[in-house]
């Protein structure tokens, strides 16, 4: 386990956890089973726990359904937030975004788009093309876009609109001060919801720009990285609840 940035946590009352990457144990979407455990152990403790995703708004509330955790979450880096099954708020516009996959494919031979759930405010590319490449393009564009990656796809979305944007809607809705939350992940898209929360963990596996920006790193990756963040929090962070 490493420290990076000195900071201390008082009063944890969420989690904002990302799922690809983190949750699952591979690329496929294979849900690490002993994390969710935790999870859910958090989230009966009194503990909020949201899935903050680059997947659709949809999938992680489905998650949220399935693991018993807080029903409320943030999919598509933070472009759109759910709180029913009908209920969406979309904090960006898709339309921009699929003008700017249209720019990139007319210079880009190799941009796909990934077969995906239906998305309500950005696009998303194949991991086919090189990242740099393309960003650099789409920032030519005027359109004010911006690529990012997942590692699981690229996505296109609206500058401005991140993980950070769509977590602090939610936290507004659940009355909670960002300052109060821990932030686990392990991409660049995790880095502004690091940057927002009052403590930020990233997996072994995290690129290290990532892992620069988190108050601690942990040893292990994915899934059994997780459970690992939620011991080191509830080791040294966390109270029982009366």
């Amino acid at each position: 386990m490493i420290s990076l940035i000195p900071k201390k946590i008082n009063g944890v009352k969420a989690f904002a956890v990302d799922i690809d990457g983190t949750l699952t144990e591979n690329g496929n979407g294979l849900v690490h089973l002993p994390a969710v455990s935790k999870l859910r152990f958090l989230e009966r403790s009194g503990y909020r726990v949201v899935f903050v995703t680059g997947r659709s708004a949809v999938e992680a509330y489905i998650l949220s359904v399935f693991c018993g955790t807080t029903k409320i979450a943030v999919g598509e880096n933070g472009g759109v937030v759910i709180t029913r099954p009908d209920k969406f708020t979309i904090l960006a516009d898709k339309e921009n975004c699929i003008k700017g996959y249209h720019f990139l494919l007319e210079r880009i031979p190799d941009v796909k788009i990934k077969p995906v759930f239906p998305r309500l405010s950005e696009v998303v590319l194949t991991r086919t093309f090189d990242m740099q490449i393309g960003k650099s393009i789409l920032e030519e564009s005027g359109l004010g876009l911006y690529l990012s990656d997942s590692k699981y796809a690229y996505h296109i979305n609206q500058i401005g609109v991140d993980k950070a944007t769509g977590l602090t809607s939610a936290l507004e809705m659940l009355k909670i001060d960002a300052s109060e939350v821990v932030a686990i992940g392990d991409s660049e898209t995790d880095i502004p919801m690091f940057d927002l929360c009052g403590f930020s963990i990233a997996l072994a596996h995290a690129e290290t720009d990532v892992k620069n920006r988190a108050n601690h790193v942990v040893d292990g990756i994915s899934g059994k990285g997780l459970s690992e963040a939620i011991d080191y929090i509830s080791f040294n962070y966390l109270r029982d609840k009366k």
